[in-house]
């Protein structure tokens, strides 16, 4: 998950076309283009696997969501070294005498914890989200470890447990029984639901001193009926999409924490790097561990069942494994060879899990999980957006060297970092192409105005150099208008197949009651899921992706350009910074303002509302170091062509300051931001709409109680900053965000030709498409269309954002379509 700043649960508002870059603005008489496409010459290859699929365990991606389990902290692992909220008993209510027991007489080495629960005590669960959802006449398994004696080694006499299902209107179930004897053993009963309910309890009660372990509730219907397998609503919608490839695990959990066993050796480490070989084999024995998004992942879905997931939706496998630096903020590179060679070696080990025959040694426990036939492992990717480009790279060089040379047909994907540019990202490059490595993962969250700038990205890309696997991507928001954005682009991805030979929209899914990061494909609660206005945009693109590319040109909008133009600001986050002897001058030298605070601080207003601004000596003080985004702001919103100058100190907190320019309002706005991401650098981003975009940015920090003169000169559409007298950057934000958008590709196996267009603006586009005189169309096309409200946003409760089926009748050689505004359109063309 590529994180410039890690900030949980922003969200985002519709898109404003050109509030402050070059760009269109909505109008109410239809805008004319025309679009010529060569069908006698032909483009990019499109592979199968053009588009795929990322899952990461975030926002409760696993348990709580595809994984199919209904017991929260089923084996009562919880801890607070997985929140500092968590206890082992954390989703559980008790009767009675009932405590969880850390001791030899453990279930085994890897599943530390059990319940030790006395006679006539009993153990409730509440699940996820409002509680555990069952559905009239659907059957549910119930399986428990159990053994007698409750605490110590135990194992003798019986043990009479009781289980229950209910919610607060009464029985959802009949009860079962079932009796433990003796030692360890798993015990197993079936419930079927009597009425559909979203807020169940499973209840367990004993009648004589038992321990207990892995209690499980886990639906019969799962997808695919696959046992230990996922939840079938969730399943399908993924499936639906018919994905080229499911990269996983991760994400940051790929890679964060310490890259030790989970075994005594280490004190049972908890926050740990994601390793394969934690979770294969019996549920019961695989490991614990703490998620970098602050939760527990029990592995209960693990690296058999993503494999088998990807098999079963036609998915090419691409698993990513740690390379013992750390990224998302810990940039820590381990250096420890004996370790480093077993990572290795774990890596070899997962190929043959994936692809040895079942007489190889770990051929041979896929096999005993199921699954004879190998999974067919094709690609592979270490690490993920390390930001220290050379260490990572020196360990990524070890790994693929140690593939190549027993597996010469894995390719095996690098990768550039947490962002679209800056440093780390130009060196993370250049050691690819360098060393000639395949492929080079690229990771973006950026504004939909980025999107819509940047659609030209991969034109002047090397043709011959490393191929790119665009593996994590998305505008900042769920509206439509961010779906439009990502479409815009998506069609220069696919006019640039040659180099982008990989694709995934990122995070796949989230449950709304647990969510650390926004947006999201594929939403869900407990007993319901809904996809996101971009899985819609997405699940267009996945199923009608074509062949290859045929060539095609299309005019453009008129561009509406002007000058950057607005108040100033002063801000900060998370930290609290005086100001003081604030200057904007006009190009002809004239004082728009100058204020030294000695008169107090009635030039300024809060554009955000938030944080504590008060005159201190002289100063502009923002006090509050818990505040995040204080922006206020003075002057006119008509200002162009200024000078800006202020100074600027850091008197405490985790961050530097920023000071704002071109200023609309709080969502629209420039601010250069020196110190942020925890003072590890320094940028310009350009928010429209409250959603960011970095126009340059470098690795310079803020030290405590220095004063800085700050000055920013604006010209134009040209930006340039001063730092302590000295030039720190300059850009120019004049690229258009265009909003017309298309490409035009073939299904081989029909002729279709399949022309995609985008119109991401709030005005129609008639539109003449020539196809060459030479062209054999049929009279009709099928034709496929998103159109919505620019805001519009899919819901539990409401699907704004759908695709409509339609027949256009009138095809040619030459003739005439109207796009509507705010829309994504897929026509197909029938050719001879």
């Amino acid at each position: 998950m590529a994180r410039r700043r890690w900030r949980l649960g922003i969200t985002l508002g519709a898109l404003l076309a050109g509030t402050l870059a070059a760009g269109p603005t909505a109008a109410a008489e239809p805008t004319d283009y025309t679009i010529d496409v060569d069908t006698t010459r032909t483009g990019a290859k499109i592979d199968d696997s053009m588009y795929g699929v990322f899952y990461e365990d975030i926002n409760r991606a696993a348990d709580g969501g595809l994984y199919a389990e209904l017991v929260q902290n089923r084996s009562f692992e919880y801890s607070t070294a997985d929140n500092a909220a968590y206890k082992p008993l954390t989703s559980w209510d008790t009767s009675g005498a009932a405590r969880v027991v850390n001791d030899d007489g453990r279930l085994n080495a890897r599943n530390r914890n059990y319940l030790s629960l006395d006679g006539g005590s009993s153990v409730t669960n509440s699940g996820y989200n409002t509680g555990i959802a069952v559905t009239k006449g659907k059957r549910y398994g119930f399986s428990v470890w159990a053994r007698t004696g409750g605490t110590g080694n135990g194992g003798t006499g019986k043990a009479p447990l009781t289980l229950t299902l209910r919610d607060s209107s009464g029985e959802l179930a009949p009860a079962r029984r079932v009796t433990a004897r003796g030692g360890w053993a798993k015990y197993k009963a079936s419930f079927t639901a009597g009425r559909t309910s979203a807020t169940g309890r499973l209840a367990v009660a004993s009648g004589a001193p038992v321990a207990l372990d892995e209690i499980s509730l886990f639906p019969r219907d799962t997808y695919k009926g696959r046992a230990n397998g996922l939840r079938k609503d969730l399943a399908e919608k993924i499936a639906g999409l018919d994905p080229g490839f499911l990269r996983f695990p991760g994400g940051c959990l790929v890679n964060t924490g310490s890259h030790e066993a989970y075994d005594e050796k280490s004190g049972w480490q908890r926050k740990r790097s994601y390793q394969w070989k934690d979770t294969i084999g019996p549920v019961e024995q695989r490991a614990t561990n703490a998620n970098f998004c602050g939760y527990n992942q029990s592995y209960g879905l693990g690296y058999y069942e993503y494999f088998q997931f990807a098999e079963d939706t036609g998915a090419m496998p691409l698993p990513v494994v740690p390379a013992l630096v750390t990224g998302c903020g810990q940039n820590k590179a381990t250096d420890d060879p004996a370790l480093l060679k077993r990572h290795i070696q774990d890596t070899l080990d997962l190929i043959e899990f994936a692809n040895g025959p079942a007489t190889s040694e770990w051929g041979k426990k896929r096999a005993a999980m199921g699954h004879p036939k190998p999974f067919g492992l094709t690609h592979l990717a270490v690490g993920n957006e390390e930001n220290l480009p050379e260490e990572f790279f020196a360990r990524f060089k070890e790994f693929r060297a140690a593939i190549e040379a027993k597996y010469p047909d894995i390719t095996v994907i690098s990768n550039s970092g947490p962002d679209d540019s800056g440093s780390t990202f130009d060196k993370a490059w250049q050691l690819g192409r360098d060393a000639d490595v395949a492929m080079v993962d690229e990771h973006y969250y950026n504004s939909p105005q980025w999107f819509l700038e940047n659609n030209d990205r991969y034109d002047s890309y090397d043709r011959e150099g490393p191929k790119v696997f665009l593996g994590e991507y998305a505008s900042q928001g769920n509206k439509f208008s961010n779906a439009l954005s990502e479409a815009a682009f998506m069609t220069g991805l696919e006019r640039n197949a040659d180099v982008v030979k990989l694709a995934s929209y990122a995070p796949l899914l989230a449950n709304e009651d647990y969510v650390q990061w926004k947006p999201n494909m594929i939403w869900y609660d407990n007993d319901q899921s809904w996809g996101s206005a971009n899985y819609e945009t997405q699940k267009l693109f996945m199923r009608n992706v074509g062949d290859e590319v045929v060539p095609s040109t299309a005019s453009g909008t008129p561009a509406t350009s002007g000058p950057i133009t607005g108040a100033v600001g002063l801000s900060t986050w998370a930290t609290s910074a005086a100001y003081d002897d604030v200057k904007v001058t006009g190009e002809n030298g004239e004082t728009l303002l100058a204020d030294d605070f000695s008169g107090g601080d009635g030039r300024w207003s809060k554009a955000a509302d938030k944080g504590t601004w008060t005159v201190q000596d002289g100063a502009y003080v923002q006090s509050d170091e818990a505040a995040e985004n204080t922006l206020v702001t003075a002057g006119d919103k008509s200002w162009q062509n200024y000078d800006l100058n202020v100074k600027a100190t850091k008197k405490s907190g985790k961050e530097g300051f920023m000071v704002a320019f071109g200023v609309k309002d709080s969502g629209n706005h420039y601010w250069w931001n020196l110190g942020g991401w925890n003072n590890s650098q320094s940028a310009v981003e350009k928010t429209v709409d409250g959603a960011k975009q970095t126009m340059v940015q470098d690795t310079t920090t803020i030290e405590t109680g220095r004063s800085y003169d700050l000055r920013v000169e604006v010209r134009g559409r040209q930006v340039t900053l001063f730092l302590d007298g000295k030039k720190w950057g300059s850009f120019t934000d004049d690229k258009p965000a265009e909003p017309f958008r298309q490409v035009v590709t073939r299904d081989k196996a029909t002729g279709d030709l399949i022309v995609k267009v985008v119109n991401a603006q709030g005005s129609d586009a008639r539109t003449k498409i020539a196809l060459g005189s030479g062209t054999k169309a049929g009279p009709s096309a099928k034709v496929t269309t998103l159109a919505a409200d620019p805001a519009a946003e899919n819901t539990k409760d409401a699907t704004p954002v759908k695709p409509v089926a339609s027949t256009f009748k009138g095809v040619s050689d030459s003739f005439s379509y109207t796009f509507p505004a705010n829309s994504i359109t897929f026509m197909r063309i029938g050719t001879d």
